[in-house]
């Protein structure tokens, strides 16, 4: 008996060592991309260091534009070439048309529902074709212009003020500026509230709201080393998984009051008792669509549309708008050239509309290469391989990450003519079809449906600030342009300029609101 034990024993052992090679040999015939060195378990984890996407840039230039980085458990394929990007987003489209699972996905998704990481599949179709029709549509954001302008125009009311009381020009912080008007913006289009401001909501779950979003902001995109080792997240290492938990808690209650507050609001009316409330919000049109389809139009799927819209949205607006303000006071001779521009174009008894920017050539050629050089988020959302595939000629397995890191390809020189310059002019002329080289919205089936949204409020904003102030730096010295840390891309330091009134555009900003 002890004899076939040890016979089994020892031919199990022959077994997995045959199996063993067998695997080895499978994965050493794969054409797979070029690695560093790693290390046991870890892998490749001990080389990410901050800046990410500086680290990756100098990695990829070291071994190659497609990189394959072992990160604990997970594959992830590093892309720095155009090329590389546009094989992923047109042959293999489908294929990485899914998003890796991670502690903050999960958390911050409501269980992966929402459009940004929600698998790809009939629901995530849905929730596009609702962005498409519903919410981006040209038709959808022109029902909006009117919001858009009156927030603009309160903050032109405040500054103009401020000038007032400085005598004639005012030290502004334009960080606070950029992320307080987006919100506005942003918070009075989906639920008719504002929260920056001196007729913003004076209450407690408003002043608390700047912090819950930040927090929310930070954590969302904070990368987690249970992802990579499972072993951190059974543990719960530090209290992660919790602490998400619980800031989820909180961004859902803040949600779920805006959704129950415009619903109250709707019925109340219905009712009779109080005056007819107009469906002016977008809650009040996503509401619309659950009382027709309520199976599928939870409050679940209404909230996830609003957090990623309020969010998500809010940073990447401000974050472009505070680096655009800084290249600008840093190149003057560009505010000028903005400047001649709208007078060429906008009549001098008004201020500028979101009719005008098509005509705006320069101005948007200024919005595409401030997105060239400082990207909003430095890499694309991570992609997930749902099957085998080839990119760039070497096989790529099931499950791997794909992040395609922008911030190299925006700044390639092999692309762009004096990469790290601020140059607008390079964007005049310069083909639609060459998609790949300058990707801040994403590419594919998953690029970002609300880039025209973003891009329109951006140009509106900056194009009337121009018009209406003369803009110059607090000090001789140029503005520091360091950038931050994690994975979104803000300025290392809060942005500070001197504005004052311009003439003859002054006497027609204050118009009646």
């Amino acid at each position: 008996m002890e004899l076939s034990h040890c016979f089994i024993a020892c031919l199990a052992i022959f077994l997995f060592f045959i199996l063993s090679l067998f695997i080895r040999n499978q994965a050493l015939r794969k054409n797979q991309p070029p690695s560093p060195p790693s290390l046991p378990l870890i892998g490749h984890l001990h080389l990410l260091k901050e800046p990410l996407n500086q680290t990756l840039q100098s990695l990829c230039t070291k071994f190659g534009d497609v990189l394959l980085l072992k990160l604990g458990v997970r594959k992830v394929l590093i892309v720095t070439s155009p090329s590389a990007a546009e094989e992923c987003f047109t042959k293999n489209d489908i294929i990485f048309a899914n998003r890796p699972k991670t502690m903050s996905s999960k958390h911050f998704s409501y269980n992966y529902t929402t459009i940004s990481v929600a698998p790809y599949g009939d629901h995530w179709r849905n929730l596009r074709r609702l962005a498409a029709l519903e919410i981006f549509s040209p038709a959808r954001m022109a029902s909006f212009v009117s919001t858009r302008r009156k927030e603009v125009m309160l903050l032109l009311s405040r500054l103009m003020q401020k000038c007032n009381v400085d005598g004639g020009s005012a030290k502004v912080d334009l960080t606070s500026i950029s992320a307080e008007l987006t919100f506005n913006i942003l918070s009075m289009t989906l639920a008719g509230k504002r929260y920056y401001g001196e007729d913003a909501a004076d209450d407690e779950e408003a002043r608390k709201t700047k912090f819950l979003i930040k927090e929310m902001l930070v954590n969302s995109v904070r990368s987690n080393l249970g992802d990579y080792l499972p072993i951190l997240r059974w543990m719960d290492f530090k209290g992660v998984e919790k602490k998400f938990s619980t800031l989820m808690k909180r961004v859902d209650k803040f949600i779920q009051n805006l959704v129950d507050e415009r619903r109250q609001l709707l019925s109340a009316a219905a009712n009779g008792s109080q005056e007819q409330v107009e469906k002016t919000t977008m809650i009040d049109h996503l509401l619309s669509l659950q009382q027709d389809e309520p199976g599928y139009y939870t409050d679940q799927i209404i909230k996830g549309i609003v957090m990623v819209l309020l969010i998500a949205a809010t940073d990447t607006v401000s974050i472009t708008m505070e680096w655009t303000m800084a290249l600008l006071l840093n190149h003057p001779v560009a505010i000028k050239k903005i400047k001649a521009e709208i007078d060429d174009h906008v009549p001098q008894d008004r201020l500028l509309e979101e009719q005008d920017l098509p005509k705006l050539t320069y101005l948007q050629n200024v919005v595409k290469e401030t997105l060239r050089l400082y990207p909003p988020i430095p890499f694309m959302i991570p992609h997930e391989a749902s099957k085998d595939c080839t990119v760039g000629g070497y096989d790529i397995s099931k499950g791997t990450m794909l992040l395609v890191n922008l911030w190299a390809i925006h700044r390639d020189p092999q692309l762009w003519e004096n990469p790290k310059s601020f140059i607008p002019e390079r964007h005049q002329g310069r083909r639609e079809d060459d998609l790949y080289s300058l990707m801040p919205f994403g590419a594919g089936r998953r690029g970002c449906p609300g880039a025209g949204l973003g891009t329109r409020i951006l140009e509106l904003v900056l194009g009337i600030l121009v018009q209406a102030f003369e803009w110059e730096r607090i000090s001789e010295e140029l503005v520091d342009m360091t950038e931050g840390k994690g994975f979104s891309l803000p300025k290392l330091k809060p942005l500070e300029g001197i504005c004052r009134p311009r003439q003859p555009v002054i006497q027609h900003s204050l118009v009646p609101l």
